[in-house]
């Protein structure tokens, strides 16, 4: 006979541990915040040690409560899938994937065929958000997303980094002001991505002062900031792993070698169950295959024209 607590008392301590507070976790299991707190104690007097610190506006757990987290999250999860793998009837064609859009239409989506070939049986949804995914609410097998792949709960692989280099229209190159050196990047707008922290990083890995890192515009989305830099709107740090086919074109062109490396990449994200399925491992299978040879490829590509090596 198994000894367990309630089930209710142990969501109760999931989900105030989760967001360590017993607030936001009444407003997630919809009762009150008392009846979370009065779960939470009930559990711990059944367990005989302290689950949480309760201090002055906030919690933390206990060495005992960050042992259990873990154990009765996964466990939730386990249970929640299996319970929509059986609603789903055991459908093993459909794969549901989440990804950033730029990444799907920059890197992804023209290798699609090579996977549809391999595997016609499998039929793809490709979910694209900017948002952390909630695997089992939304209904997604597996994602892709760019951070450092220390994500608590899933388990994640590394697929290809995300290393920047200076890029700019053709156009650039010429003209009134044209790009020889770094430090003829102050004749032209800098554009940035979210913030102006990686030019900073590049203009002093280059050795560069006459330079103001922090002018010029901030586009928050790659695949606009990728268009903006083709039309000649200004020079900026794109992502190796997602301006391939533009630098092959001849769309956009790298003024100067140096490229920024990055202390985060992509990676396939899952929950650890998921991995024992055949439509997920087939994926990840056909994604391992395609970073690798896009990592092969990536190095023995010409940089471009020379202005700082690397």
């Amino acid at each position: 006979m198994r000894r367990l607590p309630p089930l209710n008392a142990l969501r109760s301590f999931e989900a105030g541990a989760r967001s360590l507070s017993f607030t936001e976790a009444a407003k997630e299991l919809n009762v009150t915040q008392a009846a979370v707190s009065h779960q939470v104690k009930s559990l711990e007097e059944q367990l005989g040690f302290k689950l949480f610190h309760r201090l002055t506006r906030k919690l933390l757990l206990t060495e005992e409560g960050q042992q259990l987290l873990p154990v009765v999250s996964e466990s939730f999860d386990r249970i929640a899938a299996t319970i929509l793998d059986l609603q789903r009837g055991g459908d093993d064609t459909n794969l549901s994937v989440s990804l950033t859009p730029t990444f799907s239409s920059k890197w992804l989506v023209k290798r699609l065929e090579r996977f549809w070939k391999q595997n016609p049986e499998i039929d793809l949804r490709l979910h694209h958000s900017l948002q952390l995914v909630d695997f089992i609410a939304d209904e997604i097998d597996v994602a892709i997303r760019a951070g450092d792949g220390r994500w608590p709960g899933v388990t994640a692989e590394f697929l290809i980094g995300v290393d920047m280099v200076p890029v700019c229209s053709p156009a650039l190159l010429e003209g009134p002001h044209p790009l020889r050196t770094p430090s003829d990047l102050k004749h032209h707008d800098l554009l940035h991505e979210d913030n102006h922290e990686d030019w900073v990083s590049w203009l002093t890995l280059a050795g560069v002062t006459d330079v103001d890192p922090h002018r010029g515009t901030i586009i928050d989305d790659s695949s606009v900031m990728i268009e903006a830099v083709a039309g000649g709107r200004g020079v900026a740090l794109g992502r190796i792993t997602l301006i391939g086919d533009d630098l092959a074109a001849g769309r956009l062109v790298r003024p100067f070698d140096l490229s920024l490396e990055s202390s985060v990449g992509y990676y396939l994200v899952m929950p650890p169950e998921a991995g024992k399925k055949a439509k997920v491992q087939a994926f990840r299978e056909f994604l391992m295959a395609e970073a690798a040879t896009a990592r092969t490829s990536g190095r023995a590509n010409p940089a471009g024209k020379a202005g700082v090596s690397e």
